[in-house]
């Protein structure tokens, strides 16, 4: 690895904006506490140091920094993970490098935790939002790699011909590390985040800014975790926790766009997962909605990790595709911006569709997170045991590709009942169980399985077309995502539409729009009286 600066050393020789730079950041981390310097510090100063001096190395250990910030054990910690994330931004990680990151998230956690706020020794930290949602992202995102490696280790393994000796030598690291992001001990630490960083009790210590930022991402970032991991139900609950438990929890989320944007994403695919369809096509249609106005004004690209941007709208508008296929009812909530979207991107994938071939797994493929097994591989394995050995990662990818189309192709039936239903007020039973090729008695089954598929819990809206959030969390309830509304009276199919709701929302809003332009225009005219 090339040494930073050019030296055979880096630590030998620290350059002076570097030293300064160390020393103003501790100053606002621990004495200051003022935000505009650490932010200028955290994504400027940081960023045009790590381009000048470290573009393709490591920063100095945190040894060799020690005396700027009087070797303050818990700021070191904190530097040592900023700069362990910028390595792994730079160079390619070997596993060393991948347990070496599991040691410094957990020395960052154990002193986080030791310095927790109580009401004998407050603590005096601060940090940015942006900078405690930075790292419990890449906490999580190392933990993702970390599993993905080593199953993927495992698999090459197995695998016959090749030259083995830096596999091997993986293999033999990984078994000397078999407890390294141990899934268990990830958990704990963001539960326990979550705990210390939120009101405890009836009388409960002031908590500072810090460890409030850090337990609101802890929750985003456990959030993200439960989705990885396949449980769809946990990953919506650690959300809703959060909101229950901090009043600002929201507006916190919402100061961090990348927070925001993981937060809306995980909660989309969860919803659809869980077959709520509706609540679903909201958060993605949300967030989509803003992404593009923002991709429209030049803001994202003002944000760092914009370059990531265009790719997770594209995964969010292939979710909505899949989404207003299956449930039509929620393309009427959607901006008329993005239904054409939509229609642009994918109409070949949903022609297939409705021509009988496989297009939702397509599209799913393409929009969902790489999912993860949290289980340990078997790691004695030789060349020749790939009978023998599961490669458990691409398992649990597999497992919910699975699920989904298995749930997909049920929605595919009942989307072909409905297409028939709304070319009738009535019809007969036998007339329509003819259309779908299906026995009569077979038949009233599956119209009770439509009412039933598209039965769903979905979050209550107020008068203004907003999801409900109050202290006490969001409220649901149980509702129908048809678009229309059928009854069986005899023999007799009965159809009608759906309860139609008028709303005028997105006139005003494209009213209002249209105005700021105007006015944004009239103040650029230069006037002289």
């Amino acid at each position: 690895m090339a040494k930073a600066i050019g030296l055979d050393d880096p630590d030998s020789c620290i350059p002076a904006p570097l030293k300064d730079f160390v020393f103003d950041l501790h100053d606002t981390v621990r004495r200051s506490h003022i935000a505009s310097e650490q932010a200028n510090l955290y994504t400027g100063v940081y960023r045009d140091l790590s381009t000048k001096y470290f573009a393709q190395s490591a920063w100095p250990s945190p040894e060799s920094i020690s005396s700027e910030c009087g070797g303050d054990p818990l700021f070191l910690a904190f530097y040592r993970e900023l700069t362990h994330r910028h390595l792994h931004n730079v160079t390619r990680i070997s596993v060393s490098d991948r347990i070496d990151g599991w040691q410094v998230y957990r020395n960052l956690f154990d002193l986080l935790l030791a310095e927790a706020p109580n009401t004998a020794t407050p603590s005096s930290l601060y940090i940015l939002p942006s900078w405690a949602f930075d790292i419990l992202h890449e906490f999580v995102y190392q933990f993702q790699g970390f599993c993905q490696f080593r199953t993927q280790t495992v698999a090459n393994a197995v695998k016959p011909g090749g030259n083995k000796g830096h596999i091997m030598e993986a293999i033999e690291v990984l078994g000397k590390n078999r407890d390294a992001w141990a899934v268990e001990t990830v958990l704990f630490y963001l539960h326990r985040l979550i705990v210390v960083g939120t009101p405890q009790g009836k009388a409960p210590p002031i908590v500072p800014p810090a460890y409030k930022h850090m337990a609101v991402f802890a929750s985003v970032a456990l959030s993200r975790l439960e989705c990885l991991l396949g449980d769809y139900r946990a990953s919506l609950r650690a959300m809703d926790d959060m909101k229950d438990k901090l009043d600002n929890g929201n507006t916190i989320v919402k100061e961090v766009f990348n927070a925001r944007l993981s937060e809306a994403y995980h909660a989309g695919v969860s919803y659809l997962m869980m077959r709520r369809y509706k609540d679903a096509s909201r958060v993605l249609g949300d967030i989509c909605a803003d992404m593009q106005r923002g991709f429209k004004t030049g803001q994202l690209r003002k944000l760092p990790g914009s370059d990531q941007f265009p790719k997770l709208f594209d995964r969010m508008v292939a979710l909505l595709a899949v989404l207003t296929h299956v449930c039509p009812a929620a393309s009427k909530r959607l901006d008329d911006s993005l239904n054409r979207i939509i229609r642009d991107k994918h109409s070949s994938q949903l022609a297939k569709i409705e021509s009988g071939e496989e297009g939702y797994e397509e599209l799913f493929i393409f929009a969902c997170p790489k999912f993860v097994s949290p289980a340990v591989p078997d790691y004695q394995v030789k060349e020749g045991d790939g009978a023998n050995v599961s490669n458990a990662g691409q398992d649990a990818y597999r497992l919910q590709i699975k699920q989904f189309v298995l749930e997909m192709n049920q929605q595919k039936s009942l989307r072909k009942l409905r297409s028939y239903m709304k070319l009738y007020t009535s019809i007969g039973v036998s007339k329509l169980a003819g259309f779908n090729d299906t026995k009569e008695e077979e038949f009233l089954a599956r119209l009770v399985c439509f009412k039933h598929k598209m039965r769903q819990l979905e979050v209550l809206e107020d008068g203004s077309g907003n999801t409900s959030n109050n202290n006490a969390g969001q409220k649901e309830q149980v509702d129908s995502a048809l678009d229309i509304h059928y009854y069986v009276v005899g023999d007799m199919v009965h159809v009608d539409e759906a309860e139609k709701q008028r709303r005028f929302e997105n006139f005003f809003m494209k009213g209002i729009q249209t105005n700021g332009e105007i006015i944004k225009e009239v103040e650029k005219i230069e006037t002289v009286f």
